[in-house]
Parts: structure tokens; sequence; C-alpha cells
């Protein structure tokens, strides 16, 4: 275990929240021993429990808190044979936006169970203060030994939340080259997703009905995606001092990939909402999105550690593409200070861009007829993350460390094609969250 270099299964950024294990990670994870390497490091002896746990609080302005802690432990079994594992506990509250926009009015939406309404007061952006998950996450993985240069991974991961459920397998291959200076890798992995909505899944592009009406609201039941990702990749020692890995991988999504919460604002031609002349008698003026039943996407990262005397530093960029029409690229940035007695200092900072999908829509128009899929999810919009922190670590004791990190992450949105009232309001107010972490890794 590298206890004197950054811990490379902690949260990094705000991508890691909630997100679903993939093969991708899981390379990742097994060059970034190597890619951290040239500074003297403990290592755990054979028999012994190598244990990473770590707390991480985020908080958005106004809108979503998590808190997560994470424990992981791997242990040799044998000679260069190790078994890991991996829990995952995130608790989510707070409030935050479904897709409706803000206006000069008093708007009434429905709660997602469909039962009862709560009221947005005018010029304020609609958000859901009955937000509530909690996700157990458990991640277990075998490292086999082929022989002196080849090995393989196998694991398995289930994920479980309060209305979502994953279960997946995957597999990798590593062979070092006979110099042990590169280390090329194919991963592939397969999990099975089950959405269980709240009240049921809403009807995709169906109107939202008044909860304290007499009408129902139409509902369906579960529903199912898979998902499918392959990776390639290498890890080339370039000299003493640095070191570089590259991954290309490929993803597939089919099934049901659409939101069922989320929905859009439909308006008249001031802008305003404004059921169609098709909605039913009690419906809002809301629409539930629909999106496309298949995603393909691709990916390539580059990662570089470079050695110096002492310091270290490290640089990763990730260009990714998908067939809904959404590019983004990826800066990350971390330089590691040593200091005295076993202490560091790491200054991060991280630069994300994408852009909005072919099917992202501010709202609908309820005179004109519907896209063949829509939504109006800021997630899926234009928009620029930029995020600064700083790592503090120190040696604890020979065979452990603690580490505290802070970082604060701003995220702006590009507004287009607004219509009449809708030039008066912040369609898309800029969101500010800090995260904090705390980690302590040692040896049982």
């Amino acid at each position: 275990m590298q206890l004197k270099n950054n811990k490379c299964l902690q949260n990094d950024s705000t991508d890691n929240i909630n997100k679903k294990s993939s093969i991708k990670g899981k390379l990742t994870m097994a060059t970034c021993a190597l890619l951290q390497a040239g500074t003297p490091a403990a290592q755990a002896e054979s028999g012994e429990w190598d244990v990473d746990t770590a707390f991480l609080y985020y908080s958005e302005d106004g809108r979503i808190d998590i808190f997560e802690p994470v424990v992981s432990a791997s242990k040799e079994i044998s000679d260069d044979e190790f078994v890991k594992f991996k829990v995952v506990y995130d608790t989510l509250t707070g409030s935050t936006p479904y897709g409706a926009q803000p206006t000069d009015s008093v708007q009434t939406i429905t709660n997602p169970s469909g039962n009862s309404n709560y009221t947005v007061q005018p010029n304020e952006l609609p958000l859901n203060s009955t937000f509530r998950d909690t996700r157990v996450s458990i991640n277990a993985d075998w490292i086999i030994p082929l022989d002196r240069l080849k090995r393989i991974t196998v694991g398995a991961n289930l994920s479980n939340e309060y209305d979502f459920s994953s279960i997946g397998a995957s597999a990798s291959y590593a062979q070092d080259s006979s110099d042990r200076n590169q280390t090329y890798s194919f991963g592939l992995a397969f999990s099975s997703d089950e959405w269980d909505p709240v009240g049921g899944k809403n009807t995709e592009f169906a109107y939202m009905i008044d909860g304290e009406s007499n009408s129902p609201q139409p509902k369906g039941g579960t529903d199912t995606k898979s998902n499918v990702d392959l990776m390639l990749g290498l890890t080339q020692v370039v000299n003493r001092s640095t070191i570089m890995q590259f991954n290309l991988g490929h993803s597939t999504s089919s099934g049901y990939l659409t939101d069922p919460y989320r929905y859009i604002s439909m308006i008249g031609t001031d802008g305003r909402p404004l059921p169609g002349a098709n909605a039913p008698t009690d419906a809002l003026p809301y629409l539930y999105e629909k999106r496309p039943d298949s995603r393909a996407r691709n990916t390539f990262f580059w990662r570089t550690a470079h050695h110096l005397t002492e310091d270290v530093i490290n640089v990763s960029y990730r260009y990714f593409t998908d067939d809904w029409g959404i590019n983004s690229h990826t800066l990350d940035f971390k330089y590691r200070y040593e200091l005295s007695n076993n202490q560091y200092l790491q200054p991060h900072v991280r630069y994300y861009t994408q852009t909005e999908a072919d099917f992202y829509v501010n709202s609908l128009n309820a005179n004109e007829a519907l896209p063949e899929f829509a939504s109006a999810d800021y997630r899926l919009r234009d928009l620029v993350t930029t995020t600064v922190g700083l790592k503090y670590g120190m040696s604890v004791g020979k065979n452990s460390e603690f580490n505290a990190r802070a970082e604060i992450m701003n995220q702006t949105y590009t507004v287009s094609n607004l219509i009449g009232e809708q030039n008066n309001q912040d369609i898309a107010p800029d969101l500010d969250a800090v995260i904090l972490q705390f980690g302590y890794s040692f040896f049982w």
C-alpha cells in the first residue's frame, strides 16, 4: 500500500457520488499504484489486511447533502494473489430540481408519489424538498496470478437504493512485458439495473396530474436496463521518474434509460406554464420526460505521474462522447508536496466541460407537436464544472496514515432558446458545493 501517496480508491470528485461500479474504475485502480510509484511505501505483510477508511461529506448550496462512509480492504492470500472488498453507504437528503422552470406566478407540482402537491413561489426554481435516499454498495475482487507476468481479476458488485438496485460482474486480464515496463490490460463488465420508483413509474410524455384531484396519475410498475463495459488499457514506464496510463473504453446501455421522476414545463407563446390542448382536465402544465432506450459511450483516458526529487505531479485528461450528442473533456491536476515528518500537502484542480444532449430542452411548447425524445435534466445540458481543493496527509506510526481533503466546486450552465417570460428568470442558477473528506489507512 502506498501510504505516502494519494489513495486511489477514495472519492476524487463529485463524479464518484452515487456512481455505479464499472470495469473502467476497476482497471484504473489496477494501475493506480504504479502511477503513484516512486515514493518509499510501507507494504502489508502476507496475511495482513490493508484497510482504507474514509468519510465523505458533500453539500450543495441550498440543495443536496450527501454523507458517505467507505471501507476498503485487501489481503494477500498467497504469492501475488489478493482478495479485495469495498463497502459504501450513502445518505442523501435535501432539495433537487426535477425539470420545471421558474416563472412569475405560483406553481403547483405533484410529489413523486402522485398523491399530494407542493407549491413553488414566484420567481423561484422549483425544487423537491422531499428528496431522501440511501444506498449500500458492495464490491468484491479476486486477483489471481497465472504466472510471473500474467494475472486475471474477477469481481462482483451489488448496489441497492430505496427505488433502484444493480447487480454486476466483471473480469479483466493483465499482462506485463518481460522487462516489466509495460502492462497491457483488457476488461469486460456487465450489470443489470432495476427501477422501482416511488408510487410507480411515471408514463413517458404523460401529463402530471394534480395530486389532490380525483383523477389517478397514470403509473407503471418497475423497469430494467442492462449495461456492458469494455476497456483496453496500457501502462508504460517512461523512465525511473515517469509513468503513463492509457485507457480506451466502450460502454452500452439498453432498456429503460428515462429518469422516472423528471419532467418538463409545458409553456405557451409567452413563456409561462400552459397545458397543451390535449391535456386531461386535472393535468398540471408538466410532461414527464422521455429518453432513448439505448446509449453507446466511448472514452479515452490518459494519466501521467512524474516523481520529482521528493514531490509527485499527477495529471490526467479524459475525453467522453456518446450517441446522445454529449461530448466532454476533463482535466485533472494534483501536486503532492512533501513536508517534514512524513506529512504532505496536495493541491488539486479539476476542470470539466460538456455539450448538451441532442434531446435536451428548457421546456416544451404547448402549441407544438412533441419531439421523439425530450429531457430538461440539468445534468444533460451545456455545463462547466471547476473544482479546487487541498489535501493533507500524515503518517501515524509506521503502518498507518490519516488524511483530510477540502474542495469547493462550481458548476455553470449555458442557457439559450428562451421564450417570453423565461428571459426574466434565472433558468439555470449556478451550483456551488463543498466537499470534505477524512480518511484513515492501516494494516490489520
